[in-house]
Parts: C-alpha cells; sequence; structure tokens
C-alpha cells in the first residue's frame, strides 16, 4: 500500500496552544483578517477550574473587540475586599473592608470573575464567526526557522516549517502535515513545547509556598461569601473570590509535611485530596462553617513558581506568550490577565507588518514592552505572596504580617493589578515627548475613559468606544475652541500640513483611493457648547464623517461630561494624540508640529506597494 504524501501548507501565522493567550491573540488576527491557524494538542476545550478572574482594563480590551458585554452578562463582578485577621477567641474577625479596586481611572471599577472554559467559549464563539475554529487533538513534532538572512528579511517569506501529528484522524486521512508559517506564536502555557524547541530559559526561582484550590457552591455563615475575601489566620491564609451560579473559589495555604513526598521532594496529589482541601479551608476560616451543597465542583494543588523567560522571540519569527513566557502565583490575579495582554499587544504588530504597513522592527517592541512588564509583575508577586502567605501579626509572632501594612500594599498596587497603570517604556511606538501637552494622557500607558458629546446629535459617547481594536492608529485632535479666530487659524494650518504629500496622513494612505486611510481615524474633540455649535464649518478632514466630531460640554440632562479637556490636562491650544491599535498613548505633538507625527510613524511605516 502506497504511504500518502505529507500535505504541505502555507499560512500568516500558526498559534500552538489554545488558552486564554492563544485565544485572544487568534480571535484579534481573525478580526484583522489576517490568515491565522490555531491548533491545541487537546481534544475538547476547558470546562470547569483554572483561572478565571478578569481586570479591570482587560474587561476595557474585551469591549474594545466587541465582547466585552457577553463577559459582563456571565460574569460576576467583585467590587469590594474584605480582610480578616485573628480573633482574640482563636478564630478570625473581621478588620476592614475596602473597594476591591483602587485605581480612580477604571472605567469599570471592579473585577469580574468567571472560568476559564466561559471565557474561552467568548473567544470561540467570536472566531467561529471570523471562520477560525481551533484544530484540536493536534500536536507540533518539529519547528526549524530557516536559516537564510534574505528569506528572514523578506515581509512575504514563511521562513518557518512546523512539522504537525493529528492524534484522532479517520482512517485514510494522513495523520501528519507540514506547515511554512511567516509567524509562529507559542502559547502553549508553563511548560511550553515551543520554548524548549529554542532552549529558551524560565529564570527565576521556585517558591516555598504550596497552595490548594477548590471550587463549590457553599453553605456558610461567613458573612463575607460574596465579596473577595483575603484571611490571615493561624491556620494559615486564605483567599475566597465569589463566582458565576452561587460558586466560590477557595484558595488556602498548605504545610509542607501535608503535600510534600519526602522521598522525591515534590508535590504528591495523592497525598491531599479535595476532602483534605476542604478541612484546611475550615480550619482557616473558624468560627465560620463551610459545607458544599454539590460536592466539589473542581480542585487542584500547585507550588508558586515566579519566572520569566530569558527571551520572548526568536529572529521575530517565533514568538511566545502567556504562561510560556512567566509564571507567577494567582494570589494578585494576574496570570491569565497578563496572558491575554500580551496577545493584545502582539496581535496588532503582526497584523499590521503581514499587511506590509509595518516594518518587521515593530515586532521588537513585544518582548521589550511584555518582558519589562512580567518582570515588574514577578516583582510584585514575590512581595504580596510572601506577605499574604506569611504569619499574621499576633502577640506570640511579633515578626509576623501586620493587617494594616497587606491592606496598604493591596491598595498601593492597585493601578498595578488592575492592568490600568501598565506604563510602555520609549520605542518606536512610543515617542515620550510634549507630555505636558496632555498631562493626563500618559504616554506609553492606555487612553484613560471620558464621555464626551457628539456635535451632531448630542449623543454622548464614551471615548474608549471610539477607539476598538480595529487595527488602526486614532489621532485624536483636541482642536481647543474652534470659534476663537487665532485657534481656527491653528487648527486650518494644522490640517493643510496633514494635506501634504510628506505628511504621514499622505505618505501611508492607500494606494489609490480617494478616502481617508485605512491606517488612521481621526477623532475630533472640540470645545464648545452644544446648543450653538456648528460642526459643519470644520475642516473636511477633522469630519470624515458627521460621527467623527465631539464636543467637551455636558450631556442634555447635565449630568455628566464638560470637563474632558481638563480631566486630560489638555489646555486652550489644543493637541494633538495619537493613540496605538492596543488602546495605549503612541505620541502626543502641537498644532504646528505634525512633522513630529511623520517622525514617529516614519520610524516603523511602510509605503503600501
Amino acid at each position: 500500500m502506497p504511504v500518502p504524501l505529507v500535505p504541505y501548507s502555507e499560512v500568516d501565522v500558526l498559534i500552538i496552544g489554545a488558552g486564554p493567550a492563544g485565544l485572544m491573540c487568534a480571535n484579534a488576527l481573525a478580526n484583522a483578517r489576517v490568515n491565522v491557524r490555531i491548533i491545541d494538542q487537546r481534544a475538547a476545550k476547558v470546562t470547569a477550574g483554572q483561572a478565571d478572574g478578569i481586570s479591570p482594563r482587560t474587561i476595557e480590551v474585551f469591549q474594545s473587540y466587541g465582547i466585552g458585554e457577553r463577559l459582563l452578562n456571565e460574569s460576576v463582578q467583585v467590587h469590594q475586599a474584605a480582610f480578616y485577621n485573628p480573633s482574640p477567641s482563636g478564630g478570625i474577625e473581621l478588620t476592614s473592608r475596602a473597594p476591591d479596586v483602587t485605581a480612580p481611572s477604571a472605567r469599570y471599577p471592579f473585577e469580574v470573575a468567571l472560568h476559564q472554559g466561559a471565557i474561552e467559549s467568548i473567544f470561540l464563539d467570536s472566531m467561529e464567526n471570523l471562520g477560525v475554529e481551533v484544530e484540536r487533538s493536534t500536536i507540533p513534532t518539529s519547528i526549524e526557522i530557516s536559516k537564510d538572512e534574505n528569506e528572514l528579511a523578506d515581509p512575504a517569506s514563511h521562513p518557518v516549517r512546523v512539522a504537525l501529528k493529528r492524534t484522532n484522524v479517520p482512517e485514510g486521512e494522513p495523520e501528519e502535515e507540514i506547515v511554512h508559517a511567516k509567524y509562529v506564536v507559542g502559547t502553549d502555557g508553563a511548560h511550553s513545547w515551543v520554548r524548549k524547541q529554542f532552549d529558551i530559559s524560565m529564570d527565576g526561582e521556585q517558591s516555598e509556598f504550596i497552595w490548594g484550590v477548590l471550587d463549590m457552591v457553599p453553605d456558610t455563615d461567613f458573612p463575607d461569601i460574596r465579596n473577595k475575601s483575603l484571611v490571615h489566620s493561624n491556620h494559615g491564609s486564605a483567599l475566597l473570590v465569589p463566582r458565576e451560579q452561587d460558586r466560590v473559589r477557595v484558595y488556602m495555604q498548605l504545610e509542607d509535611k501535608d503535600i510534600i513526598n519526602p522521598a522525591t521532594g515534590r508535590v504528591d496529589k495523592e497525598r491531599m485530596g479535595p476532602d483534605e482541601l476542604l478541612e484546611v479551608a475550615r480550619r482557616s476560616l473558624y468560627p465560620y462553617k463551610l459545607i458544599p451543597t454539590t460536592g466539589i465542583l473542581w480542585w487542584t494543588l500547585y507550588i508558586i513558581g515566579q519566572r520569566v523567560a530569558s527571551r520572548f522571540a526568536i529572529k521575530n519569527r517565533v514568538l511566545i506568550a502567556g504562561d510560556a513566557c512567566h509564571t507567577h502565583s494567582p494570589k494578585a490575579g494576574q496570570g491569565m490577565n497578563a496572558s491575554m495582554n500580551d496577545a493584545h499587544n502582539l496581535a496588532w504588530k503582526i497584523a499590521l507588518v503581514v499587511r506590509g504597513w509595518a516594518e518587521p522592527s515593530l515586532l521588537s517592541t513585544y518582548e521589550s514592552e511584555r518582558r519589562k512588564y512580567a518582570l515588574d509583575l514577578i516583582a510584585f508577586d514575590k512581595m504580596f505572596s510572601t506577605l499574604f502567605s506569611g504569619k499574621p501579626l499576633t502577640e506570640e509572632n511579633s515578626d509576623g504580617v501586620a493587617p494594616e501594612h497587606f491592606m496598604k500594599t493591596f491598595q498601593k498596587f492597585g493601578g498595578f493589578t488592575s492592568g490600568i497603570g501598565v506604563h510602555y517604556s520609549p520605542s518606536i511606538a512610543v515617542l515620550d515627548q510634549n507630555q505636558e501637552l496632555a498631562s493626563g494622557l500618559v504616554i506609553g500607558e492606555r487612553f484613560p475613559p471620558y464621555q464626551f458629546i457628539r456635535a451632531a446629535d448630542a449623543w454622548p459617547f464614551e471615548i474608549q468606544d471610539l477607539l476598538p481594536s480595529d487595527f488602526r492608529f486614532k489621532l485624536v485632535v483636541f482642536t481647543g475652541d474652534f470659534n476663537d479666530p487665532l485657534q481656527q487659524a491653528r487648527v486650518k494650518s494644522m490640517v493643510a500640513d496633514m494635506q501634504k504629500p510628506e505628511s504621514f496622513l499622505t505618505r501611508y494612505a492607500a494606494p489609490g483611493k480617494n478616502s481617508a486611510s485605512p491606517r488612521f481615524d481621526i477623532i475630533t474633540i472640540s470645545k464648545g457648547r452644544k446648543e450653538g455649535f456648528d460642526f459643519l464649518q470644520f475642516p473636511t478632514l477633522l469630519r470624515s464623517h458627521w460621527s467623527k466630531l465631539f464636543i467637551d460640554d455636558v450631556d442634555v440632562t447635565r449630568t455628566f461630561g464638560g470637563e474632558g479637556y481638563s480631566h486630560y490636562g489638555v489646555g486652550p491650544e489644543g493637541a494633538l494624540v495619537v493613540v496605538r491599535p492596543d488602546g495605549y498613548v503612541g505620541a502626543i505633538a502641537p498644532l504646528d508640529r505634525v512633522e513630529e507625527l511623520d517622525a514617529y510613524f516614519g520610524s516603523f511605516m511602510k509605503i503600501s506597494a
């Protein structure tokens, strides 16, 4: 019988691993109409357990892809945190309650909790509508990158060769396939096959803290069961997180002797099952009762490892994201959030390079931006885990963790844990100058929310909804008061500069089109009052459609809005603000120096062929 030929195919992007990071990346690239495939060794998607906390910034990111509403509909909102400490009677008592999210500019001032399987389903359904599905029961068996420098430098080449094997093919169909990809993204978890193929080290250490996790629907008299509860007791620490469908997740600290096999020094799941974990949780929560009403729905054990990959990219053709390049404890609730935001950072850069809109050098900013964030996260996680896992301060333990110190740390790092304070350093994608023109729009940070009034119909809009993840750069033009003759002259001069042949708007326009380039979307925000405002007086460049021009004014009920310029620190002279496709502020320039934005885009953009 003849041996069937191994099928051969080409693809722009092959994603290996269909967890949250892989699915975020696949969904984003599918939205960008990039030719993408995603494989996973598992035969079916996650149905229970795993990660479950979504930070305020990640909710914003979901919203930017048009999937935020479903996330909010299906999840539980966590608004408040409760802190418990040892009581004089030997149990625990409530010390304080505080807002769970302390970042002042959060559009969603809460976390949401939903099990990973449901989060993955949101991506899977979105991708299916775009014609992309996960190829399951498929494993990579080899990967190699071309050594030909000319091929690597050619954006049209497919220099990464991956051999795939399917484990459940019908008889007569080939099990193997050779895929040639322009880019491969490894999102295959903490034990990443992709990372190991390129001998990328994971730098860091395993901590000595061992934790167990239980999911259940509880019968309990614990008064903060529907708040996030951080419990320090004399019997160990616990973290309780409310979940959908009356469920609760309980994290608890374990003793080495209960869980480590002395012969191997490794975690031994045979020594500690769900019943034993439940007893540990009950000891930590004493005097409150904790009874699962429908049994234990999911459980696991883990040792906290805090490690970061030595690099996130190989020749900018194979890139790793998520747990494949950083691992940390779940205590600060950052694992899945960090993973999905890695993919959000990477996808637009790959999309622009694949389209021929950007130089491959743009991809270097993925590692420089996200590896620095991962290192910052590990440093925070070490400190927070040590505080969380440490013994509480008591009369017998004078070196313990003081309740007020723990709570202050929780609040101080609210900007970090919410994802809102993430700051990208200067690079070709972050031009760090003219910050004084818009002090409230921090260059290298995400564009914060505010509501403006649409000039044509007085309809209030949240500005983040005008900055969707559609792979275009947004140019937010703060014109100042257009009725002021001097300011009007400045604005018209700026428009003339933008329409010059050497302007970025002209240089990088789509060839053969008279309309605005698909690479840029201009949003205009003027000072003024809706009652006497004529938006048709503005140059057409600033109102390519009637829906693109907004006023910094109160809404018709006079309950919100009207202070956007001061909120963003923009003066009467106005400002030009570039927002990257991922929602981060990339550059700021005065109205009379459009050439600074020409230089910004010139550092990484390509002229269409």
